[in-house]
């Protein structure tokens, strides 16, 4: 069978892609955001105000567009990992990898046996992936899921390379803002410490299988890093992207 993930078949073909974090339980945000030319919506989880039957309809809001949906859950743990799983989603990122325990804990819980753990449930997935039933849609998950994991702290630079070898990683992003957080230098990511400990990152994740991934807050940033070997860039969240937009329509109004 074809691919079937965009976000795989662009990454595993060397190109870019790029998406937006949601923190909002909105149907008509995702769909709009969605049908703009993302690539994939990063559904939060973890900081965002978004239970699971609004994770639910985030993720068939993206139905009819070549954009993937992504949710991050708090930790690798398959309780929380089967219901994003299970809705559709097409690949789960998860947060603060600092150790390759934890990285090899996110692939057993994305993956069905004999690679992972993940239990049998896929009753609405199938239809969001445009599949005919659950068999079908279990002969493609373990290969077309995309496994996402967040380099965010200190201990995971310390731990990089460990975490780089266990198989079965897509994407490793760096997450510059809590790593900032966890070197003492918050709100700071061109601090050099932070920048000398991103440069090690990138080596690392560079030189495996996984594609590097990165925040990018502008185009000028984005196509930067492409340069750099970037793959996967977070352009910024939703509640960003309202703020800026109507700030840039107020600044300079008369009223």
């Amino acid at each position: 069978m074809a691919m079937i993930n965009p976000l795989k078949r662009r990454l595993q073909a060397g190109e870019a892609a790029a998406g937006v974090l949601i923190t909002m339980p909105s149907v008509n945000l995702a769909q709009v955001l969605a049908g703009a030319g993302f690539d994939w919506l990063f559904i939060d989880l973890e900081h965002g105000s978004i239970d699971t039957a609004a994770m639910h309809h985030l993720i068939a809001a993206t139905a009819g567009t070549a954009c993937a949906p992504l949710v991050r859950v708090p930790r690798p743990d398959l309780a929380l990992c089967k219901p994003a799983l299970d809705a559709g989603a097409m690949g789960l990122i998860f947060p603060m990898i600092c150790t390759a325990e934890q990285a090899a804990a996110t692939v057993r819980c994305i993956n069905y046996p004999p690679t992972g753990d993940r239990g049998w449930g896929p009753f609405y997935a199938p239809t969001r992936w445009g599949l005919p039933g659950p068999m079908e849609y279990f002969e493609v998950a373990n290969r077309e899921l995309a496994n996402i994991v967040l380099v965010e702290h200190i201990d995971a630079i310390d731990n990089i390379d460990a975490i780089m070898a266990v198989p079965g990683i897509d994407v490793a992003v760096i997450a510059p803002m809590d790593l900032a957080v966890s070197m003492g230098h918050p709100g700071d990511r061109d601090h050099p410490e932070v920048v000398a400990a991103i440069g090690r990152a990138e080596k690392a994740i560079l030189a495996s299988p996984a594609a590097l991934g990165g925040m990018a807050l502008s185009s000028a940033e984005a196509n930067a890093k492409i340069a750099r070997g970037y793959r996967f860039l977070v352009m910024g969240y939703d509640v960003m992207l309202i703020q800026q937009i109507a700030s840039q329509l107020l600044d300079g109004l008369e009223r």
